[in-house]
């Protein structure tokens, strides 16, 4: 009652211009928090992504990079030799991905991949700050990292908000978001094909 009638009081006074544009912008976080998907929304999806078996022996992907305007400044392939094995009693993957740009440029990513438990992963690469952490259910993996990226000179660390879902057992679409500082940069999209 009492919160009631301060607000009332503040809303017929002048300082309620200064609150709109601050209840629009809680309002604005709390439906971004609200709308983003979650991997446990895909645990019914077939057919079911296992990565220790969709991403072994050699995987080739196509992909593009698309700048925050939608517009592709990227295209390059992906050749990647991926293999398991168990230590210490949990699944240990490496997936060494060899890119071949547009523009002739080349570059490689080994990734070493841990089941941490059940449908939990954990990735470490060279150009990855810290780890990546993911999690599978159904035909879905969401996967978040850091990743060093080399532009112009300079490297920027940029976050990655990874999702990939497994449509056949040879194919498998990725499409992750870029930001940084919470700021969208824009999207990589990948379609892989299991030789």
């Amino acid at each position: 009652m009492l919160i009631n009638s301060t607000m009332k009081n503040l809303m017929k006074s002048p300082i309620r211009y200064l609150l709109y544009p601050f209840v629009a912008i809680v309002s604005a976080v709390a439906t971004l928090g609200c709308s983003s998907p979650q991997v446990q929304s895909y645990a019914s999806e077939t057919p079911k992504l296992d990565l220790s078996q969709y991403f072994n022996g050699t995987i080739d992907a196509f992909g593009i990079f698309t700048d925050r305007k939608g517009q592709v400044v990227k295209r390059f392939k992906v050749v990647i030799d991926a293999k398991w094995e168990v230590k210490d009693g949990k699944k240990v993957g490496v997936l060494d991905e060899d890119f071949t740009y547009s523009d002739g440029t080349k570059q490689r990513r080994v990734w070493t991949i841990t089941e941490t438990s059940p449908g939990k992963y954990s990735g470490t690469a060279a150009d990855v700050i810290g780890a990546a952490e993911g999690s599978v259910a159904g035909n879905a993996l969401n996967w978040s990292y850091t990743l060093a990226l080399p532009v112009d000179g300079t490297v920027y660390h940029v976050q990655f908000d990874d999702w990939m879902y497994l449509m056949d057992q040879k194919v498998l679409l990725n499409k992750a978001q870029m930001t940084k500082f919470g700021f969208y940069l824009g999207e990589v999209t990948l379609s892989f094909y299991k030789r």
